[in-house]
């Protein structure tokens, strides 16, 4: 097992599984610029590590799979509207060209920038508890990159919902699985051994089929993606509101949900 700040790998050489935890869990595993490096970094570093053949993606303990970007991390936008700074764009395996399968293993809350996560796994298997939901309306902010990949793996209306409903409803682990955004529930306790299991029997398939079957499901829906992540720069840069009025919702923030 390696460690690298925010992330610990641990790889299976027999059995071709690598497991990359994002491990902040007093942040509820955000992720902050460090992390962003990091898990670009290291997906660049499994297209030429071939004693990797699939990987598992999970969060430390149990409360949080990932919480999005850190509410502490600055970043500097350009002052127009045709141009945006997003770090979270480059942490998915798809964003820095790896085509080995990614199993997401979602143990508690996904939230907002988790679905650059979440949006770039072949699929995901949940524990019982787990939750999903987007929070950027609540705060002033547009759900454009979140919303789009969201809308890759859920019915349309289910996506319009969580993106407009912001902090004030979460989406069960059972409902997510009614959708289809989830394909397997399990106990929190055998979450990560059931994506283990997914993930091995995946690497022991040779390698080129299955890295060729990647590559083909994502041509089913990259047209219609690329077109739509072209907008969402100058959606979110002339809908949000400004970084000092998100501040002051984020602060004023209540803590009641509902949970369907």
């Amino acid at each position: 097992m390696t460690a690298a700040g925010a992330l610990r790998t641990a790889i299976d050489k027999d059995t071709g599984v690598a497991v990359v935890t994002l491990d902040r869990p007093a942040r509820h595993n955000a992720i902050d610029l460090a992390t962003c490096e990091q898990l670009g970094s290291l997906w660049r570093e499994f297209r030429f590590d071939d004693t990797v053949r699939a990987i598992v993606l999970t969060g430390a303990g149990e409360k949080a799979f990932c919480t999005g970007i850190d509410r502490d991390t600055d970043v500097p936008q350009p002052g127009s509207p045709y141009s945006m700074d997003d770090p979270l764009l480059s942490i998915g395996p798809k964003a820095n060209d790896l085509w080995k399968p990614v199993v997401a293993a979602v143990n508690g809350m996904a939230c907002g920038g988790a679905f650059y996560l979440l949006g770039e796994a072949e699929f995901v298997i949940a524990a019982e508890h787990a939750t999903f939901f987007d929070p950027h309306t609540t705060y002033g902010m547009v759900s454009a990159y979140e919303a789009i990949l969201m809308a890759q793996r859920m019915p349309l209306g289910e996506v319009a919902r969580m993106s407009l409903m912001g902090t004030a409803e979460r989406v069960s682990a059972r409902r997510a699985y009614e959708i289809g955004l989830v394909s397997e529930l399990v106990a929190p306790a055998d979450l990560l051994t059931a994506a283990v299991r997914a993930a091995e029997v995946i690497a022991a398939c040779p390698t080129e089929p299955v890295q060729g079957t990647v590559r083909a499901l994502w041509a089913a829906k990259e047209a219609a993606r690329t077109q739509a992540l072209a907008q969402a720069p100058h959606l979110i840069a002339l809908g949000s509101l400004p970084p000092e009025r998100q501040a002051g919702l984020f602060t004023g923030r209540g803590s009641a949900f509902r949970t369907r």
